[in-house]
């Protein structure tokens, strides 16, 4: 007979997806985003219940959930849709990751015993968005397939920019590194991840048009996520930058290939697993959240927050809103001169863009996964819990109304 002890992780496993699957299930019948649910759940046992401890590091963590979430949206992303997003996408994931760090940082120096490196790295925790709640929301109330590609899209690719940045600044708090050969890394591992995904994504594609069998096609398309992540992060590149490309790419070039029964099969199986994922991680975030370490952290939360909202203002309406001023007044002029139209990001996508900004999954294993040994460790963690939780509650339960208030689902 097998030692009970032995089956301890199983035995956690199944209660987590049981009690992800019964939230999800109560969460859908209330019309409040399950993700939201989930953490408030996870909260909950962690403040009520004994103490649980989960037998996985926050790194095996990220390897297990991004390649699976990140593979199954960008398989599915209609490229016709994304091409006139791309440009909304790059300017939100990219650069208006490091512009948040940055705001987060000097803010958070400013008003905390933190230095600006360490006020950095919380940025870096916390740039990265996670859609789940939101997206949720965009499930019940209809809105262009543009906005849902564009607020995905950005937390793909910015999850993958957050944790190049959340490396180099934890490499420059440990006195490892500059400024300047910081951000050499930075572009070498986005441009390295880049074609790295390119890459695979186009090699598997070849290799699945000489099969015929929808078990085998399925299988490598769990190879090609995985896959790619390992390799990636072996590399010292961004795991979930080169899982994008190399799903996307494999979308793109693959379906003409692939039986009928093999589209049905990945579809089904990926669509399963990103539940399965999501749900499991987000009871997990709420467990992680030990209640003391947020209220000791309160001061640099409220301050945080203010922070990443401020970022996003800048971001959104700054940067995005300006570039898509700009593209308007170019499409005007080429309508006037018979030529297409520029696609642009209509002004209450905006407000929606802004308050999509949740945090999540990423930024809390982030947070787990810092040293032991490192300075004002608890604090960090604590600032980026509450922000996390703030962005989650607030945010996500608010979104239905931000969309309708906007308009955003009648504009096309």
């Amino acid at each position: 007979m097998i030692d009970i002890d032995d089956l301890a992780p199983l035995w956690l496993l199944i209660a987590l997806v049981a009690a992800a699957v019964a939230v999800a299930m109560l969460a859908r019948r209330f019309a409040i985003p399950y993700s939201v649910a989930l953490v408030l759940v996870g909260l909950a046992l962690s403040v009520l219940g004994p103490n649980l401890s989960v037998p996985i590091s926050p790194e095996l963590l990220l390897a297990i959930v991004l390649p699976g979430l990140v593979f199954e949206a960008a398989f599915r992303t209609d490229v016709e849709v994304l091409r006139p997003a791309a440009a909304g996408v790059f300017l939100l994931a990219i650069p208006g990751v490091v512009i948040v760090a940055a705001i987060v940082g000097v803010v958070l120096s400013a008003t905390s015993r933190l230095t600006f490196t360490e006020a950095f790295l919380v940025g870096a925790m916390v740039a990265a968005t996670d859609p789940a709640a939101i997206l949720s929301t965009f499930r019940r109330i209809r809105v262009p397939a543009r906005l849902a590609t564009l607020v995905e899209m950005e937390s793909l690719v910015n999850d993958g920019t957050g944790i190049v940045l959340f490396a180099l600044a934890l490499e420059m708090l440990a006195g490892g590194g500059s400024l300047g050969g910081s951000v050499v890394s930075f572009v070498i591992a986005v441009v390295g991840s880049t074609c790295l995904g390119a890459v695979l994504g186009a090699g598997a594609a070849r290799l699945v048009r000489r099969v015929d069998d929808h078990l085998t096609e399925l299988a490598i398309t769990v190879v090609l996520a995985y896959g790619t992540y390992l390799i990636a992060d072996a590399l010292g590149l961004s795991g979930v930058i080169a899982t994008l490309l190399a799903a996307g790419v494999f979308g793109a070039t693959a379906r003409g290939g692939l039986t009928p029964r093999a589209i049905e099969a990945i579809d089904t199986v990926w669509e399963f697993a990103a539940f399965l994922l999501t749900a499991g991680v987000f009871l997990l975030v709420g467990l992680a959240m030990a209640p003391q370490t947020l209220v000791n952290a309160a001061g640099p939360i409220a301050w945080g927050i203010v922070a990443i909202l401020v970022g996003r203002a800048i971001v959104v309406y700054g940067l995005v809103g300006m570039v898509s001023t700009i593209v308007d007044r170019l499409g005007a002029r080429r309508v006037r001169r018979s030529a297409a139209p520029v696609a642009t990001i209509p002004r209450s996508w905006l407000h929606v863009l802004f308050w999509a900004g949740l945090r999540g999954a990423v930024s809390v294993a982030l947070a787990l996964s810092l040293p032991a040994d490192l300075p004002n460790r608890d604090l960090l963690q604590g600032i980026v819990f509450g922000i996390v939780l703030f962005t989650l509650i607030v945010q996500g339960t608010t979104s239905g109304w931000v969309v309708r208030r906007t308009g955003a689902g009648s504009d096309s």
